[in-house]
């Protein structure tokens, strides 16, 4: 049997990850690679919690061997994958000497199924290794990894090749992830991991089973280190019925304020809209921490505690520690593409920006924080121009099939794919409204824009939090090292009421 462990050969620079004491600061999973790699070493390497994202990690292989692994990173970490014959097979289909021409698209991953799924999921658990493997190569300190619940398919081989190269911690929001702690274990001891797949309208045959056995990808008797649960929650409530329902441990919980970035929990109750609008929150979306304390298990709180107040605040609430996303997502080694980042920084120095909590934008329904800059399709009109097209598809969801013959069947479909389509499956048109592709959109955003028939490039859609506006004084080119310092209130210029960013990153 292969015992794969933190400190074996798959990464020799790196012993075990697994800490006593909680981290205080969790670094934000936000995808599509904006969490990569290189942000989630530099914020290890303090001490902290660094966390990748596996969100989209297929795509994220493949257009990055297509670019030509400049710095041969990708190449390096696919050196150290267990199966040697399939990184060389990935390197020989997708890798392109000096990146691929500007004017031809990047190569497509095919569409997953539930029945169909087998070459998007093997790129998966490589992409989840690779990604990884680089972000603890080196040193010794723990690294988390960041899904989303709704990505049923795409869940589980992310996980695992992340669980073969040794990740720490496993934090999950965007959904209730009920099932994800029992899949640990069995992915973790080399029994096959389930998942029921959420198939929307009337049950019309057996809910399909998303399984991966890890024997099947070539992982016979492999085990590995099982990484802690930490999901994401809104409330008490949740936190209690996750405890008591999961089918294996729940380590900590990160409990995440409608200010954060990306998605957020719809309102509970009737919904009810600002003048401009944005879903309203209330107090019932306001986790009651006493209660959280009562469960005894660690907590981190997250949206709007990115400041030294804010962990000051979660400290004294009882919480380990904070979760942060916008302030990292803007430095030095974050992914996101550096023309977007200076543009950004620009516009809220000049007090030009604003962040809009858009109730239609994600095909999941969910309610997601949009930039809003002139030139992503947060702006009507190109919005309005970009042809509709689904050729990713992490986002579709599975719905039963009503057509005469196809009864019993399930089907996949996307609100942001061209309306025709979706209509066609038995979407319903007023669906469609305000959908965007952000799988298309948040590739864009990571400098991997897909071109499209006719020359049409994909053009981005940048989330951030509420907080985005409080970066005003930070220039580009602050560094994760950076933002972890001003957040512990250790930078120069600091006392017990007031910590300054340092003189180097201070606008």
């Amino acid at each position: 049997m292969t015992h794969i462990t933190q400190q074996n050969a798959l990464n020799p620079a790196a012993s075990s990850t697994h800490q006593t004491k909680p981290p205080r600061i969790i670094q934000g999973g936000m995808g599509v690679a904006v969490s990569d790699w290189r942000l989630a070493r530099a914020v290890s390497l303090t001490g902290e919690l660094g966390v990748v994202s596996g969100t989209g990690i297929d795509n994220v292989l493949v257009r990055r061997l297509q670019d030509g692994d400049p710095e041969g990173h990708v190449r390096r970490a696919l050196a150290a994958y267990p199966l040697q014959d399939k990184a060389q097979e990935f390197v020989t289909k997708y890798f392109i000497e000096g990146g691929k021409p500007a004017d031809k698209p990047y190569a497509r991953v095919p569409l997953p199924t539930h029945r169909s799924h087998r070459l998007a999921w093997e790129l998966s658990i490589a992409g989840g290794f690779v990604e990884v493997w680089l972000a603890r190569e080196g040193h010794d300190f723990p690294v988390g990894l960041n899904l989303l619940t709704k990505l049923e398919l795409m869940t589980m081989p992310a996980l695992y090749g992340a669980m073969l190269a040794g990740v720490d911690t496993v934090i999950m929001g965007a959904g209730i992830p009920r099932e994800v702690p029992l899949a640990l274990d069995n992915l973790a001891a080399g029994r096959p991991g389930t998942f029921r797949l959420s198939v929307k309208g009337d049950p019309q045959g057996e809910t399909p089973l998303v399984t991966l056995d890890p024997a099947a990808y070539g992982f016979a008797g492999t085990t590995t280190a099982r990484p802690r649960f930490y999901p994401i929650i809104t409330s008490h409530v949740l936190a209690g019925v996750l405890t008591k329902k999961a089918g294996g441990s729940i380590e900590g919980f990160v409990i995440e304020g409608p200010t954060a970035g990306g998605h957020n929990a719809p309102p509970r109750g009737k919904y009810a809209y600002d003048e401009i609008g944005q879903p309203v929150y209330g107090e019932r979306d306001v986790c009651d921490l006493s209660e959280m304390r009562k469960i005894g298990l660690p907590f981190w709180l997250a949206g709007g505690y990115g400041s030294p107040e804010g962990l000051r605040e979660a400290l004294a609430e009882g919480a380990a520690g904070v979760q942060v996303g916008t302030l990292f997502a803007y430095s030095k080694e974050a992914g996101i593409r550096d023309d977007l980042q200076a543009e950004v920084l620009e516009r809220v120095r000049e007090g030009n920006l604003a962040v809009y909590t858009d109730p239609l934008a994600s095909p999941t329904g969910f309610p997601f924080k949009v930039v809003q800059l002139p030139e992503t399709l947060s702006n009507p009109e190109v919005y309005a121009a970009r042809t509709r097209i689904c050729d990713i598809g992490y986002l579709r969801e599975a719905y039963w099939e009503t057509d005469p013959g196809k009864e019993g069947k399930v089907g996949w479909r996307c609100p942001a794919e061209p309306v025709d389509t979706y209509v066609a499956k038995g979407g319903k048109l007023e669906d469609t409204v305000g959908r965007k592709c952000l799988c298309n959109a948040l590739m864009a955003d990571a400098g991997m824009p897909q071109l499209q028939k006719g020359g049409e490039l994909e053009k981005s859609l940048l989330t951030s939090g509420d907080g985005l506006v409080e970066l005003s004084r930070w220039k580009p080119g602050y560094t994760a090292a950076d933002a972890v310092a001003y957040l512990r209130g250790e930078l120069v210029g600091s006392d017990a009421g007031t910590a300054q960013p340092a003189e180097a990153a201070l606008g």
